[in-house]
C-alpha cells in the first residue's frame, strides 16, 4: 500500500475525536494502519492529530504492541461526531485501509511506507528502542525530596520568619541568584564534596550545574558586579546528590538561609557578628540547649605543618578530620592512613590535638605548645581566636561558644575562622538519630578572587542555616507538645444564619478586605450555620461576623469571638473599627 493511499484528512478528522482507530484503546488496527503511513507529513501543524497519534504509537515497546487485541469490525466506529456524510466516509475509508493493511501484515508483507521510511514501532533512528517499558507507574516524589502540606507549612513559616527577622535586625539586604550556574563556576570549590554536584545536560552549548550552596554563587555575584562591600542574606533551595536521610532532615533538595558580610574590615568584628546571629536565631527558635563550635583553618594548617603533613595533603586530611563529628577517631585515622596515604605516626600526632576542646584556657595552652610555637599560621589563628572570644563576650554570646580542634569543615574555600552549631543531646534527634549540625560557616577571603579577572580579592565571612534540619526538630517538638499551628491567617469568617444571604456576605467580605482584614466565607449559597461555626473553630479563626434577616433589616451585624463565643452587635459602619479593636490591630 502506498503512502498516498491513506486519506490523511479523514484520518485526522477521526483522530480529533478519538485516541485510536478503534476508539479509546489501541488494537492491531492501529499497528497495521500506522505501518502504511509515510512519517513525513509536511509542516509540523499539518494533520496535527495524525502527528500526535504517530508519535504516541511509536512510544510503545515491541512487547506492548504484540499484546494489543486483534482488530475486528466491531472495533471500528460506526459513526463520528460531526457531519453525517463525513462520518460515513471516514468509516468506509478506514475500514478499507485497516483490512488491507492487516491482510498485508498477515501475508508477511511490509507496507511500502514502512519499508521506505523506517516506520516500524519497534525501531528508532538509532536502531532498537531498547528495553520494554517498565510496569505500572508509581506516583511519588523523587528520592531525597518531599512535599509540604498545610499541616507542615505553618511550622516552616514560623522558622523562616524567625530567621528573616534576625537577618533584618542586622541590616542585611536580600539578593537572589539563578538556581543553576555554569559548571566551571562550581568546579573545584568543594573538595571531595564536588562529586555531589548535580550536572545538567548540555543546554545550548553551556555546561550547567545546579547550585550546591549559596556561597559560591554569592562570590560570583560579588566579582561579576565589582562589589567591594555588602551585607546580604539569601534564602533559597540548593541541590546535592547525597545519600538522603529524610527523618534526620537530610535531603537532596533543601533550603539554605545564608548571611554573609563582604568587605575589608578590622579583624574578627564581622566574624563575631555571625556568631551572635547564630546565637540569636537558635535562642528565638527555642529548640533547647545548643553549642557553637569554632576553630580556625590557620590553626589546622599550622598543626598539619608541624606534624609533617605534606602541603598537597592538607585539604584531604582536613576533609578526614571533618568527619570526627560522625565517626570515631579510629575510623578517621584509618581513612588518613589507608586512603589518604598519611604516615601513621603523623596521624597519631594529629589525633592528640583534634580531640581537644575548651574555651579561652585551651587557646592559651596551644599558644604555649612547643610544636605550635613554631608555626606562624597557628599563632596567627590563635590570636584571632582570642580576639573573637573577647568580642563574643561583649555581644553576650560567649557562653555557647566552644573552641573545638576537631572542627574542620571540609569545603576548600575556607581560609580563617570556621564554626558550626549543634543542638545538645536530647534535642538533636530525628526519628533515626542525630540530625547533625543546624548551622555552619566561616571566613573565605579568596573565593571572590577566583572569579575576578585581575584576581582582586574581597574578604568574606558568612553562615548558613540548615532549615530542613531545624524544621525536623521543630516539627517533632510541637508534635510532642500537642501544639497545632494555624494553616491559614484568616482573621474573620463571615457566616449567615439563614438562606438567601450570599449577596450580604459578599458585601461584608468586600468591606473587610478593603480595610486589609483577612476574611473568608463559605462557597455555598446557603450553608448550614453549624457547619460555618465549626469551620471557624477547626481553623482557629478568631472572629465570626454573623448576619441574618433581622440584622440586615436593622443595618447591624453580630461579631462573635470564637474561643469565648461572646457576641457583640454593632452597626455596619462600625464593623471595621470593632474588628480591628478585637484583633488588636490598627
Amino acid at each position: 500500500m502506498e503512502a498516498q493511499d491513506v486519506p490523511l484528512e479523514l484520518l485526522d478528522a477521526h483522530l480529533s475525536q478519538y485516541s485510536y482507530i478503534g476508539g479509546y484503546r489501541p488494537t492491531q488496527a492501529d499497528v497495521a494502519l500506522r505501518g502504511s503511513i509515510n512519517v513525513s507529513l509536511g509542516p509540523p501543524l499539518t494533520f496535527l492529530n495524525v502527528q500526535r497519534w504517530l508519535a504516541h504509537m511509536a512510544s510503545f515497546s515491541p512487547s506492548e504492541v504484540r499484546a494489543f487485541p486483534p482488530h475486528t469490525q466491531a472495533t471500528l466506529l460506526s459513526s463520528l461526531p460531526g457531519t453525517r456524510g463525513l462520518a460515513s466516509k471516514v468509516d468506509e475509508e478506514l475500514s478499507k485501509l485497516v483490512h488491507k493493511s492487516i491482510k498485508m501484515c498477515d501475508e508477511g508483507q511490509k507496507p511500502e511506507a514502512s519499508k521506505n521510511h523506517n516506520n516500524n514501532p519497534s525501531k528508532s533512528k538509532g536502531g532498537e528502542r531498547g528495553k520494554d517499558k517498565p510496569g505500572k507507574f508509581v506516583l511519588k516524589t523523587a528520592k531525597g525530596t518531599r512535599d509540604y502540606g498545610p499541616v507542615e507549612m505553618p511550622v516552616r513559616r514560623q522558622v523562616f520568619d524567625v530567621i528573616h527577622s534576625v537577618f533584618h535586625m542586622h541590616g542585611a539586604v536580600e539578593i537572589e541568584t539563578p538556581v543553576f550556574e555554569l559548571k566551571e563556576v562550581l568546579t573545584g570549590k568543594y573538595g571531595e564534596d564536588s562529586k555531589l554536584i548535580y550536572d545538567l545536560e548540555d543546554q545550548g552549548g553551556e555546561k550547567l550545574s545546579l547550585r550546591y550552596d549559596l556561597t559560591v554563587p554569592f562570590a560570583r555575584y560579588v566579582a561579576m558586579n565589582k562589589i567591594t562591600n555588602i551585607k546580604r542574606y539569601h534564602v533559597a533551595r540548593v541541590y546535592r546528590r547525597d545519600n538522603p536521610a529524610m527523618t534526620r532532615g537530610r535531603y537532596r533538595e533543601f533550603y539554605q538561609c545564608d548571611f554573609d558580610i563582604a568587605g575589608q574590615y578590622d579583624a574578627m568584628l564581622p566574624d563575631a557578628e555571625c556568631l551572635q546571629l547564630v546565637h540569636q536565631v537558635l535562642s528565638r527558635l527555642d529548640l533547647g540547649d545548643f553549642t557553637i563550635k569554632i576553630n580556625h583553618r590557620k590553626i589546622l594548617d599550622g598543626l598539619f605543618g608541624v606534624c609533617g603533613v605534606p602541603l598537597e595533603k592538607f585539604r584531604p586530611i582536613c576533609s578526614a578530620v571533618d568527619k570526627l563529628d560522625k565517626s570515631p577517631w579510629e575510623e578517621v585515622r584509618k581513612e588518613m592512613v589507608d586512603e589518604k596515604g598519611l604516615d601513621g605516626e603523623m596521624a597519631d600526632l594529629i589525633g592528640e590535638y583534634v580531640k581537644l576542646s575548651g574555651k579561652e584556657e585551651l587557646i592559651e595552652k596551644l599558644k604555649n605548645d612547643e610544636r605550635l610555637k613554631n608555626s606562624k599560621d597557628a599563632q596567627a589563628g590563635l590570636s584571632d581566636m582570642t580576639l573573637l572570644y573577647q568580642y563574643c563576650q561583649n555581644l553576650g554570646c560567649e557562653s555557647k561558644v566552644v573552641f573545638d580542634m576537631g572542627l574542620a569543615r571540609g569545603l576548600d574555600y575556607y581560609t580563617g575562622v570556621i564554626y558550626e552549631a549543634v543542638l545538645t543531646a536530647g534535642q538533636n534527634q530525628g526519628k533515626d538519630g542525630p540530625v547533625g549540625s543546624v548551622a555552619g560557616g566561616g571566613r573565605y577571603d579568596n573565593l571572590v578572587g577566583m572569579f575576578d579577572p585581575k584576581k582582586k580579592t574581597v574578604p568574606c565571612v558568612g553562615l548558613s542555616f540548615g532549615i530542613e534540619r531545624l524544621f525536623t526538630i521543630q516539627e517533632q517538638k510541637q508534635r510532642a507538645l500537642g501544639e497545632k499551628l494555624r494553616a491559614t491567617q484568616t482573621e474573620v469568617f463571615v457566616a449567615a444564619a439563614c438562606k438567601g444571604m450570599v449577596h450580604e456576605r459578599l458585601k461584608i467580605i468586600g468591606l473587610l478586605h478593603e480595610a486589609g482584614i483577612k476574611t473568608e466565607s463559605s462557597y455555598k449559597n446557603n450553608p448550614k450555620i453549624l457547619n460555618q461555626l465549626q469551620y471557624a473553630e477547626d481553623n482557629q479563626i478568631p472572629l465570626v461576623v454573623l448576619i441574618g434577616e433581622s440584622e440586615v433589616e436593622a443595618g447591624v451585624v453580630k461579631v462573635r469571638e470564637v474561643t469565648t463565643r461572646d457576641e457583640t452587635t454593632v452597626k455596619r459602619e462600625d464593623l471595621v473599627t470593632t474588628v480591628k479593636q478585637k484583633l488588636g490591630t490598627k
